[in-house]
């Protein structure tokens, strides 16, 4: 995290609420990332966390509240200052664009109009690909390439702006245990290297939680914010879902025991060994 403690947040978000139809999600969320910090934005589905990515991207609205990127208000949808990781997807296995191509997006593809290729494109195209360890199968259809390296590219053109903003939606989801901490080690390099701040949604905490300095826990409405020792903790997680609530660790992982949702969520989709070495959702 940046050591300056008079830099400007890169985003602001003030007295946000998020409704859909009318179920409440949560209210009253204020949150400053300042440049270089790395926040994780967890809690069990259904509350709200992707969607709190797509409000800063201007791509749905608050029900009340106002969010700013480096001092500006959203609006609309599309903006340089935010760079986006999504969820692993597979693509078809016949799809001819190559690795290099999706990055190369990333470089030309805010421009109106067909993007056309300018002096220096494909040597920052090159960069990038170097930058997220690319290389070796950047030329290779995307149909051929695994899931962590789809990752990998898929960094690779989020960052192509240089945004001060990243938004990384679940992008651990389907992958492996090592390609999960190659993705990890990526977005936190670059993080440090460009000061850039990050906003992690994930199901699983443990992957990042040695990278993030603080923890947003969404629940019942209601919302936790502090450094992972405060916000992962029996007490904190107890008052926020109004119930008993445990946190332990289990094989090296933390574990939320007793959390409505939780349990369900780890049921459905690990097995019984996993299941006994825990999760967190």
């Amino acid at each position: 995290m940046s050591s300056g403690t008079d830099a400007p947040a890169v985003l602001r978000i003030a007295g946000a609420s998020l409704r859909r139809g009318d179920r409440e999600l949560w209210h009253g969320l204020d949150l400053e990332v300042q440049p270089g910090e790395m926040i994780a934005v967890i809690g069990p589905s259904g509350v709200g966390k992707t969607t709190l990515l797509r409000t800063i991207l201007g791509l749905e609205s608050l029900s009340a509240g106002t969010i700013e990127v480096m001092g500006e208000s959203v609006r609309g949808h599309g903006s340089r200052r935010v760079g986006y990781v999504p969820q692993h997807r597979s693509v078809p296995d016949d799809i001819a664009m190559r690795g290099r191509d999706l990055v190369a997006l990333g470089v030309s593809g805010h421009r109106f109009g067909l993007p056309v290729p300018r002096r220096g494109d494909k040597a920052r195209v090159d960069r990038l690909i170097r930058a997220v360890d690319a290389t070796p199968f950047a030329d290779q259809p995307l149909g051929r390439l695994s899931g962590g390296e789809l990752q990998r590219l898929r960094i690779g053109q989020a960052i192509a702006d240089d945004p001060p903003l990243l938004l990384c939606d679940e992008p651990l989801t389907s992958l492996d245990l090592a390609n999960q901490q190659a993705v990890v080690r990526l977005i936190d390099r670059h993080r440090h290297e460009h000061n850039t701040a990050v906003l992690f949604v994930t199901h699983d905490i443990n992957p990042v939680l040695e990278s993030v300095d603080r923890i947003l826990y969404l629940a019942g409405k209601r919302f936790a914010l502090g450094a992972p020792a405060e916000v992962l903790d029996t007490e904190v997680l107890s008052d926020l879902y109004g119930a008993r609530v445990s946190v332990v660790r289990a094989g090296g992982r933390l574990v939320v025991l007793g959390a409505p949702g939780i349990d369900e969520l780890e049921h459905d989709h690990c097995s019984d060994h996993e299941a006994e070495g825990g999760g967190f959702a």
